[in-house]
């Protein structure tokens, strides 16, 4: 039985379940409240019997020491008793009247005596046979004459039980308007979390298997006070974030697709040129031996290409999880230096693009893997000339500032539109689509040089316009990482 009222309780909604507290709780005020009134009500009116007793008694003394009687100090349904002690033994006297002694005297006598004994005046509650509860009090009228007299309680009962009446039914009407009055106020000041849990409800059924995946709905209303008004804060908050990792989750998925797709193209164009050339070397070795060393240097060529482009994937995914396979090789070297031996390389395998260098006299002491730095200079550059027409300008300037070393590669070219400058970063991205791949490379130059230069704590900034695209490398002096840089950063997958 227990068991099923506790799973009873448990399926009631909270309001009821708090209504049904708050009636509970006020049930035992409501208690407590009215034991508290009753008994004080009680006391008093067993206090002014007492002194009625009191009061009636001195006057019925005085008659009986003057008088011997107690004529005209009666009161109705009252009974008096008058013992002569003598020796400890009370011994009662013949009553005025009948009436004025109950059928049982025992108590009466038992009183008197007791007075006798303690030379004071005493009080008791009695239930006397055939008379119901009274109130005795003996006194010493003079030496060796004792009084008791008993007054009826039964007023004092009917008040108190005319007391708990009311105070039953005050209290149980209080309490019903108090539970029903109070669901309804608890119902309307949890309405804001039953609309909240309708939101949930509507996003649990909400496809989030989509690409493109958002949520529509959001916890709206002012309604239920500060705590509800922060709960629903915090509830849209975290659906803001469940959002936006959707979005990013979404975002991943198209360019992991992107990703794969661009890789399976690139791969598949040198292995196709390798079984072509592998056909052809073995028709051309069977048939014309002269050929051999011609197709044999193509196949190496196309073997080449295919090891720099899995030798790009391979160091952007140890790049990628660089918190579990550190892929550089610190230590303090010349940035300048560097800078100078890329510039020489550059201008002895581009000598159609006019180089200018600008490094300084000092060196430029930098913690750094120099030759991953050495690839990014040379990813820039060779960015520089290949997207640039023959005879157009680069320069490289080393600058150091607020404890940042500052790399920028500037040329004259025609610059990136501004709608690709977001995505020239991301693997395999080509601002010219129709450029070809011996010609415009594998587009993972820029991707590996940001990947590098994060590793490093640094980042890579773009500023293009026409007659002018800057590369600003910037790295810490002390190895320790740069602050993110503003705006949207484009994250590689």
């Amino acid at each position: 039985m227990i068991a099923r009222l506790r799973r009873a309780y448990r399926g009631m909604r909270l309001g009821t379940r708090l209504a049904l507290g708050l009636g509970a709780l006020s049930l035992v005020v409501f208690a407590v409240v009215g034991t508290a009134l009753t008994t004080y009500m009680r006391d008093y009116l067993s206090a002014q019997l007492d002194t009625q007793l009191a009061q009636a008694q001195i006057a019925q003394s005085k008659s009986i020491a003057d008088y011997g009687t107690l004529s005209g100090k009666k009161y109705y349904s009252w009974f008096y008793a008058v013992y002569d002690v003598s020796d400890g033994r009370p011994e009662l006297r013949r009553p005025e009247d009948p009436a004025d002694l109950p059928e049982d005297v025992d108590d009466f006598t038992a009183l008197a005596s007791a007075q006798s004994a303690a030379h004071t005046e005493l009080l008791r509650t009695e239930h006397l046979r055939g008379a119901g509860t009274y109130r005795l009090r003996a006194c010493e009228v003079e030496p060796g004459v004792v009084l008791v007299s008993a007054a009826p309680m039964e007023d004092i009962e009917d008040t108190v039980g005319q007391l708990i009446t009311i105070q039953v039914v005050t209290f149980a009407l209080a309490l019903l308007a108090l539970v029903v009055f109070g669901r309804r106020m608890l119902r309307r000041g949890l309405k804001p979390l039953s609309d909240m849990a309708s939101t949930a409800h509507g996003i649990a059924s909400h496809d989030l298997t989509e690409s493109a995946a958002r949520l529509p709905l959001r916890a709206d209303g002012r309604d239920g006070g500060p705590e509800v008004d922060e709960l629903r804060t915090a509830f849209n908050t975290m659906l803001e974030h469940i959002d936006d990792s959707l979005a990013v989750r979404a975002e991943a998925e198209q360019r992991l697709r992107r990703f794969v797709a661009d890789a399976s193209h690139e791969l598949r164009t040198p292995l196709m040129s390798v079984r072509g050339y592998a056909d052809l070397f073995q028709y051309a070795a069977a048939n014309a031996p002269e050929e051999r060393d011609r197709h044999l240097a193509r196949l190496r060529a196309e073997a080449a290409r295919m090891g720099i482009l899995l030798d790009d994937l391979l160091l952007l995914a140890r790049l990628d999880a660089a918190e579990v396979e550190a892929p550089l090789r610190l230590e303090d070297a010349d940035l300048a230096e560097l800078v100078r031996q890329a510039a020489d390389a550059f201008r002895a395998s581009r000598p159609d693009h006019p180089l200018t260098v600008t490094t300084g006299p000092a060196a430029v002491k930098v913690r750094l893997d120099p030759q991953r730095v050495r690839q990014v200079l040379d990813n820039l550059l060779a960015n520089a000339a290949v997207h640039t027409p023959p005879g157009t300008p680069v320069s490289v300037e080393v600058v150091v500032a607020s404890g940042t070393a500052l790399v920028r590669i500037a040329d004259a070219g025609p610059g990136i539109p501004p709608e690709d400058h977001e995505r020239v970063f991301d693997r395999f991205y080509r601002v010219d689509k129709a450029r070809s791949r011996d010609r415009g490379g594998s587009g993972l130059g820029l991707a590996v040089a940001q990947s590098l230069v994060r590793a490093h704590g640094g980042r890579i900034e773009l500023d293009s316009a026409p007659g002018a695209t800057v590369f600003t490398v910037r790295l810490p002096l002390d190895g320790a990482g740069l602050p993110a840089a503003p705006g949207p950063e484009t994250t590689a997958v």
